[in-house]
């Protein structure tokens, strides 16, 4: 028996009133429970944030998080940011609007 004032019997109720949440990830190993990895990620641009004063608009801020997202996207994907940002500069100008899709870091022909 426990006590339902013991911190061990508040965990359990806690656990328990989120279960339909936890169960996609008791069900599937290969699901992260936190988003670390995510946070990893972003820590270089939190930790240079004043490093980016430069951006000066928010035209300039919208560029930049579209340019910080394509990278990491790579990045996640395994490609290298520069071998296929290079790539893709050199190929936009021959790239079909409706094959645009084919530039894009996961279909990066390495």
């Amino acid at each position: 028996t426990l006590s339902a004032k013991t911190p061990l019997a508040a965990a359990i109720r806690y656990a328990l009133a989120r279960i339909a949440r936890l169960r996609p990830w008791l069900d599937h190993g290969v699901l992260e429970i936190d988003n670390n990895a995510a946070e990893r990620a972003m820590r270089a641009i939190a930790l240079g944030r004043k490093n980016y004063l430069f951006i000066g608009s928010e035209a300039g801020g919208r560029a930049a998080a579209i340019a910080y997202t394509l990278i990491e996207t790579a990045k996640l994907n395994g490609v290298d940011p520069t071998a296929w940002l290079a790539d893709t500069l050199a190929r936009i100008p021959d790239c079909k609007i409706n094959r645009i899709g084919d530039l894009l870091p996961w279909n990066y022909a390495r």
